[in-house]
């Protein structure tokens, strides 16, 4: 059962309602979305309204897992799949023991660079960390460095996963990158089941990657040149943004669409 996990609607920052959204996977070929609009845009009122309607949209064609995305300290964020209550602390840790307390799946999504050594110091690790985040990564390769950090924690924590997320937000992002989990059973509870067991891939046209995230070296060095080749582009276009903005400047939508479309 094919689906996307680490989705965002209107109910945060995301373009999509939920409605258009199932619309969009539906015609995919998915049958379940992972959604985790981000916990800080909730009250408690907004969040009974959020999973009202995750349920309401669900049917026996396709179905909505409701969770969130924390943000902590050094804008780490981390997934909260499955779960839906606020957290009331920013320590990355404790926001992992709430996620897990709660019975969800824990994953540090698309970890930056600078936090890798922050990281390998925690006493509680979460259940995976987004290998893949088509958003920050790009379409056309994960960073290899995520995946050596993935097994550097593996070391500590055998069952760790690698999870291959979208961050589906804007209009015309790249949505290729799916998640297909084995069950026969279109039910969020199940979704949730294939996920914390491991019992799934990550997908990306004929190139398919396990939740173990061990793979060959050959296809590692070949995301490497992927990413060594987009890098220097995805850079500028970071910083000239940076820079009109730190001028008043707004940076028209159609320049910031066509950038995504081609380069991420």
């Amino acid at each position: 059962m094919q689906g996307a996990i680490h989705v965002h609607s209107t109910y945060s920052d995301g373009e999509f309602t939920l409605r258009e959204l199932r619309a969009i996977f539906l015609s995919a070929g998915c049958g379940f979305l992972c959604i985790t609009d981000h916990a800080e845009s909730f009250t408690r009122r907004k969040l009974e309204n959020y999973m009202s309607e995750c349920t309401a949209l669900s049917d026996d064609r396709f179905c909505f897992v409701p969770g969130l995305e924390y943000e902590c300290k050094e804008k780490m964020h981390i997934l909260g799949y499955g779960v839906t209550s606020l957290a009331d602390s920013v320590e990355p840790q404790e926001v992992i023991r709430h996620i897990q307390g709660n019975g969800g799946i824990s994953v540090i999504a698309h970890p930056k660079h600078s936090n890798f050594a922050w990281i390998e110091t925690f006493k509680t690790l979460p259940t995976g960390i987004e290998a893949w985040n088509t958003k920050y990564d790009g379409r056309y390769a994960p960073r290899p460095s995520t995946f050596h950090l993935l097994r550097r924690l593996q070391e500590r924590q055998s069952q760790m996963r690698a999870f291959y997320g979208q961050d589906f937000h804007y209009k015309k992002q790249f949505y290729g990158l799916l998640t297909q989990v084995r069950s026969s059973i279109l039910r969020a509870d199940e979704v949730l089941r294939s996920l914390a067991s491991g019992d799934y891939v990550g997908q990306r046209g004929d190139l398919v990657l396990p939740s173990t995230g061990i793979l060959p070296g050959g296809l590692l060095e070949r995301f490497d040149r992927v990413q060594r080749r987009y890098d220097p582009v995805r850079g500028t276009l970071r910083r000239m943004k940076k820079i009109a903005q730190r001028m008043g400047f707004t940076v028209p939508s159609t320049v910031i669409t066509g950038a995504r479309r081609f380069f991420f």
